[in-house]
């Protein structure tokens, strides 16, 4: 099953509102205009910091998915949220650069050889000094359920080249599942 017909549904990393790690960073003044929403999934995220005055770009590879968001900006008057149907891979040729990026759950499914391809696209999409941030599974995780687990060293390792690390810290993945979450890293990049 693709990403797409999961969204048939509603998958387990829909949790039908904003990450409680993300609305933490958005609340502390974290993100700066314009935001790039990196598989954006429904939206939620991407609302959110609308909904703080950010102009933000929410990009995912599932049809279903951007249509869902869509609706959702459509009925909450978010006019500073978009929503494109893009590949993540694709970010860097869509004529624009952004000051900040999150991701929220598409690291820990991409394999060795999409992180650093990935690395290098988002690095080309932000501005000098634009921020990166990360929420993604933790090799902590004790559950044999979920995404591919991510260590900390292979965070450092994908963006060792071209970035500065301003943090690496212990997080809480949100889900819709009975756990209700999952031990996450919440890591924050800077382009050099």
């Amino acid at each position: 099953m693709g990403f797409d017909d999961a969204y048939i549904g509603v998958p387990t990393w829909d949790i039908g509102r904003p990450q409680r790690e993300v609305l933490a960073l958005a609340d502390a003044g974290s993100f700066r205009s314009s935001v790039v929403d990196l598989g954006c999934g429904t939206g939620e995220n991407a609302l959110a910091l609308a909904e703080r005055g950010h102009e933000v770009l929410g990009i995912d590879a599932a049809p279903r998915a951007i249509g869902k968001a869509m609706d959702k900006a459509r009925e909450r008057s978010l006019p500073g949220a978009t929503f494109l149907v893009a590949d993540v891979f694709d970010v860097a040729g869509l004529g624009q650069r952004f000051a900040s990026a999150l991701d929220c759950g598409l690291f820990h499914v991409l394999d060795d050889h999409e992180r650093s391809v990935y690395a290098a696209t988002v690095r080309e999409a932000l501005e000098p000094g634009g921020v990166l941030h990360l929420l993604c599974f933790s090799d902590a995780e004790p559950l044999g359920w979920g995404p591919r687990r991510v260590s900390e060293a292979e965070l450092r390792a994908t963006f060792s080249a071209g970035w500065h690390e301003r943090e690496i810290e212990v997080a809480a993945f949100e889900t819709n599942l009975d756990a209700g979450e999952a031990r996450g890293w919440r890591a924050v990049f800077v382009r050099e």
